[in-house]
């Protein structure tokens, strides 16, 4: 049996209540070795894995990975909540009992570690000092090297984090157990995997897979679906899959900061590091906080909603990313920022990656480019245009690299939230933008948040995938509860966040294009929902929201077809009807769902009846 304590007092751990937790699961898994690790180790730890052939190198200061091809992304199906309290079921939160999933992933886990390291992360999800800290701290313990090193992106790591605790048991417990990859079912009925958070625990044990994912574990399983759960036992914060930017005024001084959920490819990344148009550039900057996940809390002493992003890093998604979608992700993956790519495709000779939407085409001389699962390109048969790179293949930096990352992102006060706006994919019926002042009818609309999804075969076309503040993969508990702890966490704010609905995607029906060009534009209707909040402009008031008036919109540099104008800037009476039979049924599913949030849907739809009257 491996010496634990040695292993422990040689990193200078002190917490005994971590102590505890190392050799409970020392003791199940059986590793060979235990290593403690802190921020300092980054360096060995990478040379180890490129002499290990783990990592390959990408240039100077950058590096590749490949993993299991049937182990490339999240697995919704296979990912649980467990609790002791069946109240805890949600439609989306695929609840067990807590016992019973303690036991299976226990007798699953049980002796995996031998032959293999037992690594110590204690991490940190929040900057040091926050007031939401005593939650964000951690310990994961993992099989994986490549895992530690992607951790060390997106946590803060070391020791400190937990010998420090006021309350010395107050950590997460998140143990991650890879498991025989090549073996475990994956997709089949007899699949091995499971990926699960014992919320009213705060225990994380995910076992059969080393993707980011599922195995970054203060990432999104403490990040969002722990967090959540913290967040409403405690009645204290909100923890949400959101993006966090900065907006200044150069011109004027103020300086504003927006959170917001969208859907899977509806746009967060880009607009998160988005930069201002060429002709706004002089005047206004924007800066990063995130991309993926904010914590919300309500400032006792001021009243006002607080905000914070508890990575530390980005795990952003490589394909479409290029100079015009993107051009600050790819800044902050440049040669020295010790970045990992995976699953993208990967030249040996020339130590170079390449993913679709890189450039608008792959190169051209395909001597020595391998796939992402690491076959040769020029071994492929005639018209095999199979992709290079996965489309979930990743890159994996530190906030720090990212050239537009606010300068105090790691501030432990957090940020003032003006304005909290959701955007979904539609290609009809949502304006470019329409903003909510009743906090009812925002988390209303939140809870109603979808993405194109189709459903002729059904006979229901335009019907969203609804995906509820875009957590929909993350709940943690009841849809209903949630709501309600929404309202209540809200209702305590002094200066509300004006909510808003956003579209990038509005297309013309008879040819397709997209009427807005996106990408930097999308700061125009941004600032024109700033000044909406200081009363600079009013809007046009409809059944959905305030939206802007042509002559409000800063179009400046921007030349847009009238009808193209003229589309985004109204709305579809008919179709929001169609919707909002939709977004009924929908609602019935939630269990406990708030007076507020029906009273909510009868009004709006009661003012789309008056609009077409």
């Amino acid at each position: 049996m491996v010496d634990v304590d040695a292993a422990l007092d040689a990193s200078g751990l002190t917490n005994e209540a971590v102590r505890e937790y190392v050799k409970h699961w020392a003791e199940i898994t059986q590793p060979d070795r235990i290593e403690v690790i802190g921020s300092e180790d980054d360096d060995r730890l990478i040379q180890e894995c490129l002499d290990s052939g783990e990592f390959l190198p990408a240039g100077e200061g950058r590096y590749y990975s490949r993993s299991y091809s049937k182990d490339t992304a999240r697995s919704e199906e296979r990912t649980i909540v467990a609790t002791n309290d069946e109240k805890d079921k949600g439609v989306y939160n695929n609840w067990r009992p807590a016992s019973e999933m303690k036991e299976k992933l226990t007798e699953l886990m049980r002796g995996q570690s031998k032959g293999k390291t037992m690594y110590v992360l204690p991490y940190l999800m929040s900057p040091r000092n926050n007031e939401l800290s005593q939650w964000a701290t951690g310990v994961e313990l993992t099989d994986s090297r490549p895992v530690v090193l992607h951790m060390m992106r997106m946590s803060r790591v070391g020791v400190e984090h937990v010998n420090d605790l006021p309350q010395q048991d107050n950590f997460v417990r998140a143990v991650h157990v890879t498991g025989d990859l090549e073996n475990l079912g994956q997709g089949t009925p007899d699949d091995k995997r499971y990926f699960v958070t014992v919320a009213d625990e705060r225990m994380i044990l995910h076992f059969g897979s080393s993707y980011g994912g599922n195995a970054l574990l203060g990432k999104i399983a403490h990040g969002l679906r722990q967090g959540a759960y913290d967040g409403w036992d405690t009645k204290k914060f909100l923890a949400e899959q959101y993006m966090l930017i900065g907006i200044t005024d150069k011109e004027t001084g103020k300086r504003y900061h927006i959170t917001g959920g969208f859907p899977s490819a509806s746009g967060k990344t880009n607009l998160a590091m988005m930069l201002p148009p060429d002709a706004m550039g002089d005047r206004y900057q924007v800066d990063f906080y995130g991309d993926d996940i904010a914590w919300l809390w309500v400032d006792e002493k001021t009243g006002k909603l607080m905000g914070m992003n508890p990575e530390y890093g980005v795990f952003g998604v490589a394909k479409d990313t290029n100079e015009k979608t993107n051009p600050t992700a790819l800044r902050s993956t440049d040669p020295g920022t010790k970045v990992i790519f995976t699953n993208v495709a990967y030249n040996p000779k020339l130590e170079e990656v390449w993913w679709e939407g890189r450039t608008p085409e792959p190169p051209a001389d395909v001597d020595g480019w391998l796939d992402w699962k690491g076959e040769p390109i020029a071994d492929r048969e005639p018209g095999d245009d199979s992709p290079w790179a996965h489309p979930n293949s990743r890159f994996t930096t530190t906030l720090a690299n990212v050239p537009n990352a606010a300068p105090d992102f790691d501030e432990p006060a957090g940020v003032p939230i003006d304005a909290i706006i959701f955007g979904g994919r539609t290609r009809d019926r949502e304006p470019l933008i329409r903003a909510i002042e009743d906090v009812a009818e925002g988390v209303y609309d939140g809870l109603t948040l979808g993405a194109e999804a189709t459903f002729a075969a059904e006979g229901v076309e335009g019907q969203l995938r609804y995906d509820p503040m875009s957590n929909r993969p993350f709940m943690a508990y009841g849809e209903g509860d949630y709501a309600q702890h929404y309202l209540d966490i809200l209702s305590q704010v002094k200066d509300k966040p004006l909510f808003a609905h956003v579209n990038w995607f509005q297309r013309d029906p008879e040819d397709g294009h997209y009427v807005w060009p996106g990408f930097r534009e999308n700061l125009r209707p941004l600032l024109w929902l700033m000044r909406l909040k200081d009363g600079e402009v009013t809007g046009r008031r409809t059944a959905v929201g305030i939206l802007p008036t042509e002559d409000e919109l800063d179009l400046e540099g921007l030349d847009l077809p009238q009808a193209d104008l003229d589309r985004i800037l109204s709305i579809d009476v008919p179709r929001w009807q169609q919707e909002m039979g939709f977004r009924e049924e929908h609602l019935k599913q939630f269990d406990r769902l708030p007076e507020e949030i029906w009273q909510a849907h009868r009004r709006v739809a009661k003012a789309l009846d008056n609009e077409q009257a």
